[in-house]
């Protein structure tokens, strides 16, 4: 467990317990995710590399830090994590995005693609999965196998809510990805959801069913 990090901030956890309410409405469910997403983007992007440039401030010339190297990825796995792209854009607007889709087969729980776009040169940049949920690791493992195939310098994943299953399958398959979490909970049932969990992210927040 230790290239897990859990983001244990009192405020990512009062708003994580607000989304998990099965009463919570769609708007009020895509708030929550945004402010959350938004906090835990402080912590994901904490050691980014710097480099220092010269600024010219309206009394002198200083020097002053950016970050270094080619910009950021943001790789959503469709859909939910389209939802929680926006509060990371928020606290990096610069990054570019790329999407990935993956749905999983209801008989045998295995990712199947259907879409793939990403950013050009992406062998000079650093990337972040992010995805609302890492339940069984099927979907985080065939997005992190596919992306670096295109050897980018760097992947972690993000996530809302994961289960000692996802990070044990993630982990064996990739262990030199960092996974980012507000919550490991109990277990995984036998139709792949995380309990207690907070049911179907994509449908909380697209209001489907």
């Amino acid at each position: 467990m230790s290239n897990v990090h859990l983001i244990n901030h009192p405020l990512v956890q009062h708003k994580l317990t607000l989304m998990r309410r099965k009463n919570a409405s769609t708007s009020t469910f895509r708030t929550l995710l945004s402010e959350l997403s938004n906090l835990m983007a402080y912590e994901v992007t904490r050691d980014m590399p710097l480099q220092d440039i010269e600024v010219e401030t309206p009394l002198e010339t200083m020097t002053g830090k950016i970050i270094d190297g080619k910009k950021l990825v943001l790789v959503s796995i469709l859909r939910a994590g389209n939802g929680f792209l926006d509060g990371f854009l928020n606290v990096v607007p610069g990054a570019r995005v790329g999407h990935i889709g993956l749905y999983r087969d209801p008989k045998t729980l295995a990712p199947v693609e259907y879409y793939f776009k990403m950013p050009q040169e992406m062998e000079e940049r650093d990337v972040v999965i992010v995805d609302p949920m890492l339940a069984t690791g099927n979907s985080a493992i065939a997005a992190v196998t596919r992306l670096k195939q295109l050897k980018p310098k760097s992947i972690k994943f993000v996530c809302l809510l994961t289960c000692p299953e996802g990070v044990a399958a993630l982990q064996k398959a990739h262990p030199d990805v960092a996974i980012y979490t507000a919550a490991i909970d109990r277990q995984l049932n036998e139709h792949g959801y995380i309990l207690p969990g907070l049911g179907d992210a994509g449908d909380r927040i697209f209001g489907t069913k």
